[in-house]
């Protein structure tokens, strides 16, 4: 078994998605990826990674507007605040949701379902550069 990684910078928007399974679909295919497993880290706790809808975006507004009532921002109970009324609620929301993921590759591609997409999902307010990604893939 063998593993090779790659790290990329992603800059974000501000809250929302970023789909990332491009330059990762990129990067198997420059490896000459076969057979094997991709893994993607986020090296945050402010953001986080899912695996879903890439079609329609309403799918990905109403998956913020459910993580937004779970999670509010400026929230009383708060202690921590240090970076603004968003700072615990994106923490809280990348612990709801996941900062890696492991998807099967065959033949160098991604198995993703048809209307799958890997994202990047930001949850604080304001333009970020998201200095480590990782992608890894073992065969």
């Amino acid at each position: 078994m063998s593993c090779r990684h790659h790290s990329l910078e992603i800059t974000t928007e501000g809250r929302g998605f970023t789909r990332i399974d491009a330059p990762l679909q990129d990067w198997l295919h420059q490896i000459e990826a076969g057979d094997g497993l991709a893994h993607v880290f986020v090296h945050h706790s402010s953001c986080s990674l899912i695996i879903n809808e890439n079609a329609d975006p309403d799918v990905r507004a109403d998956l913020e507007t459910l993580i937004r009532d779970l999670a509010p921002d400026g929230d009383p109970r708060y202690r921590h605040n240090n970076e603004g009324p968003d700072d615990m609620s994106a923490h809280f929301r990348s612990v709801l949701t996941s900062t890696s993921l492991s998807i099967p590759v065959a033949q160098g591609r991604l198995m993703l379902g048809t209307w799958q997409g890997v994202f990047l999902w930001e949850h604080r307010d304001l333009r970020r550069l998201r200095r480590r990604l990782t992608f890894s893939f073992l065969d």
